[in-house]
């Protein structure tokens, strides 16, 4: 998880320290200091949950199947650890400790089960993402569920998830993680102290394990709630 010391804060500091060492003042585009955070860059707290048509799946295990860190299965394989929202599902997940800020590329990840067919195009069962900072206001990410061919850009659901507790790989590097990334940048937002995931309406729904399946959503660029 990259964590962002407030740049005008980290600015200061450095700007004294290096005027009383006789150098020049360093500019605010110099920085983007990291510092320890404390908490963990996952999900805390389910806001609510509203099921869906052919729901059910995961719902014998919450709160705690759809908060903490992903469990995926690789490329070949969806995990069955997820909770299945069913038809126009929805569910709001709160952050307490460590909030999702703007910083450089993606700042949030979102975790389905989604995974490669022999072909190699992806099953894929699409969600749209949306954030806020007031748990009122909401930012939707525009979700194209019906773009096949363009592998359904601006969903949740499309990318397999190799992150698992397991294995060491990273849940906050969006460069080995796997799962669907998300730039606060694109919706106008500075920080989110929610997420909200709704399964499309574009997928498939039998009987309980129908439509967007949940595992995780990860802080990849966070910073410290009071």
């Amino acid at each position: 998880m990259k964590t962002l010391l407030p740049k005008s804060l980290a600015l200061g500091f450095a700007a004294l320290l290096t005027l009383a060492c006789g150098g020049e003042a360093p500019q605010e585009s110099d920085f983007e200091q990291e510092q320890s955070l404390v908490g963990t860059p996952f999900a805390d707290r389910i806001v609510s949950f509203t099921p869906g048509t052919a729901a059910g799946f995961g719902q014998s295990q919450l709160p705690n199947i759809v908060l903490g860190a992903p469990q995926g299965s690789g490329a070949g394989s969806g995990s069955l650890h997820v909770l299945s929202l069913g038809r126009n599902g929805v569910i709001v997940l709160e952050f307490t400790d460590i909030a999702v800020t703007n910083g450089p590329g993606v700042d949030l990840l979102v975790f389905e089960n989604a995974f490669l067919k022999p072909d190699g195009l992806p099953f894929a069962e699409t969600g749209v993402v949306g954030v806020s900072d007031d748990g009122v206001t909401w930012y939707e990410f525009p979700c194209a569920s019906g773009n096949v061919a363009g592998n359904f850009p601006g969903c949740a659901g499309v990318t397999p998830v190799y992150s698992n507790t397991s294995n060491g790989i990273s849940a906050t590097n969006p460069a080995v993680a796997g799962g669907d990334g998300f730039d606060l940048a694109a919706v106008g937002l500075t920080r989110a102290r929610f997420v909200r995931i709704r399964d499309s309406g574009a997928n498939g729904y039998a009987g309980t394990s129908g439509g967007f399946d949940l595992d995780a959503v990860a802080v990849v660029n966070g910073v410290q709630l009071p």
